[in-house]
């Protein structure tokens, strides 16, 4: 799903870049500087790429965003004020300029840039933000990722509580190129939270005039970022992305075409990429030893972490998950060293926290928060083991029968069957059920708490701690497990709001929060993903980002083969 930040006092987001896309046109030559060479790349007459997903589209609306697909698409069709761009910086999109900001640093004032429109015409507006952003606070939307407005924007938690009119929201519209913005606190990761889909415009006349039908498919949309979508019905397995000539830059977009096609089989994704019928797919697991000499392969580090989540109630009912004993047995009883190098085997490492390594560093920039905080959960069999007949004599059974949710890809269900194998094999008198799923339908059992064990993973959208600690809290849309401790919550809720202007407090607040939910066991941390990617020599310019959309296509093109 997502995936987390770097920077605890840095406002922007980090990017790590793949490749760096250069200037110029389809008949100019791009140079590449070295130490020992200048390589000249002639543009290639034909700027098209064809490129493998391994899940479809959940939504198209903005405001209902939950994935990291959806996300990749949005990223690329839309822009908001500020742009994450291919040097770790953020770059001015919608926006003309820096705001203006008050002296309390709570109110910010951005002008519009006048040449911004939407691919119908309709220029973008300072409404247009005051519009997407109300909508999505609303209660009655339901939007999962509201809650990245609270602690924020100025009378966003009282809005979602029902106490204040949506009207009450801290964002107004001065006039048609002037947006104002009242934040609640001084909050160092705000840049980095306006690059995301979820601080995107919408056109409020288009969007009433779609009604029900808005965002349903490619057509029935309109875009204001360097690509339109197209060919997508909502369901389906393919679409393409076209160059959007409305788009204020749109000279610095090369690539006219680019075709997504979702293949789930890691096979079949390879055929396609060694008969050159695709430019660029993923690979995983036994393929990856017949391509480590692939010049082709390249290593993408991320800051995803997957873990699994233990639901404690469904249906109203708790759970066997509810019993503590029951979770740290089976968070403690895989080997999580032995599944990344046998089954993931593309450079992912193990993960045993759940913010990850090599992102967040301490107030005084000397001490990476993975290696503060420490090894939080590690494999132990003989404490899972003990723990875990406590836990059956406290439930007063002697076997327990638990289904594992997952994706429907190859790799998460050899995943399945890995962490399967482990859970029965150390722990006596567990049955553990598998249930592959597509993404969505994952998605929706998600949402419904229909699950027992899910196999799941977090992207966070700005560059902090916080990303991934906030949607633990007590009743959070997020937080589909029922889990609930009042002192992770109080943590949680100091971080965001008088922790700010203490970051020695807040970061030992931020490792405390950590240990709580680690001790609790309310999820146990597998691994921090690293993407192993086949990608054709001609592709340049993709630029891939640590935190939030995992591709920008900007800068992308195709020189000559």
């Amino acid at each position: 799903m997502n995936v987390k930040k770097l920077g605890m006092v840095s406002s922007t987001v980090l990017v790590m870049t793949i490749l760096v896309a250069c200037g110029g046109n389809q008949k100019e030559e791009v140079s590449n500087q070295s130490t020992k060479q200048v390589k000249k790349e002639t543009l290639a007459k034909k700027q098209e790429l064809t490129i493998i997903e391994t899940a479809e589209i959940p939504s198209m609306d903005t405001a209902l965003n939950v994935d990291g697909v959806s996300s990749v698409v949005m990223n690329n069709v839309f822009e908001g004020l500020y742009r994450a761009t291919k040097d770790g910086e953020v770059e001015l999109g919608m926006a003309s300029a820096e705001p203006t900001i008050s002296k309390d640093g709570l109110t910010y004032t951005f002008k519009l840039k006048k040449e911004a429109k939407w691919s119908n015409g309709d220029p973008v507006t300072a409404n247009d933000f005051v519009y997407a952003w109300k909508k999505t606070v609303d209660p009655a939307s339901g939007a999962a990722f509201a809650y990245l407005f609270e602690g924020v924007l100025a009378n966003a938690i009282e809005i979602q509580k029902g106490e204040k009119s949506i009207d009450e929201l801290g964002v107004k519209a001065l006039d048609d190129q002037t947006l104002e913005i009242q934040l609640v606190a001084n909050v160092p990761y705000f840049k980095g939270l306006l690059t995301t889909p979820t601080f995107f415009p919408q056109n409020q006349k288009y969007v009433a005039e779609k009604g029900n039908r808005y965002s349903t498919t490619s057509e029935s949309m309109i875009y204001n970022g360097p690509f339109t979508l197209t060919k997508w019905d909502g369901t389906g397995l393919t679409w393409v992305y076209q160059k959007n000539q409305m788009y204020w830059d749109k000279e610095t977009v090369k690539l006219d075409t680019i075709n997504v096609d979702v293949v789930k089989e890691n096979s079949a994704r390879i055929n396609l990429f060694d008969s050159d019928a695709t430019d660029i797919t993923t690979i995983d697991g036994d393929y990856l030893a017949n391509y480590q000499e692939d010049p082709n392969l390249k290593s993408i580090p991320e800051s995803s972490v997957f873990y699994f989540q233990f639901n404690q109630e469904k249906a109203g009912n708790k759970t066997p998950l509810a019993n503590q004993n029951i979770r740290k047995a089976l968070a403690l009883s895989y080997d999580k060293k032995a599944y990344v190098d046998t089954v993931l085997q593309n450079d992912s490492i193990v993960a045993n926290g759940l913010i990850p390594a090599g992102l967040v560093k301490s107030p005084d920039g000397k001490i990476d928060f993975r290696k503060s905080s420490g090894d939080l959960q590690t494999f132990n069999k003989k404490e899972a083991q003990a723990a875990w007949k406590k836990g059956l004599k406290e439930l007063g059974v002697e076997t327990l029968t638990i289904e594992l949710l997952s994706g429907d890809t190859d790799s998460a269900k050899k995943s399945s069957e890995f962490m399967q194998g482990q859970w029965e094999s150390n722990l006596t008198g567990l049955k553990v059920s598998l249930k592959n799923v597509p993404f969505k339908v994952r998605l929706e059992l998600d949402s419904k708490q229909d699950y027992d064990i899910q196999l799941s993973g977090w992207s966070a959208d700005y560059s902090d701690p916080m990303a991934y600690l906030d949607i633990f809290q007590t009743g959070k849309s997020y937080n589909t497990t029922s889990y609930s401790n009042k002192e992770y919550d109080a943590l949680v809720d100091a971080i965001g709001s008088t922790d700010l202007a203490q970051l020695d407090k807040r970061w030992s607040d931020m490792e405390e929060a950590e240990k709580i939910l680690l001790d609790d066991y309310n999820i146990a941390p597998i691994y921090q993903r690293s993407r192993a990617v086949l990608e054709k020599s001609y592709v340049k310019g993709i630029v891939s980002h640590l935190v939030g959309a995992n591709y920008s296509y900007k800068w992308a093109y195709v020189t000559e083969k």
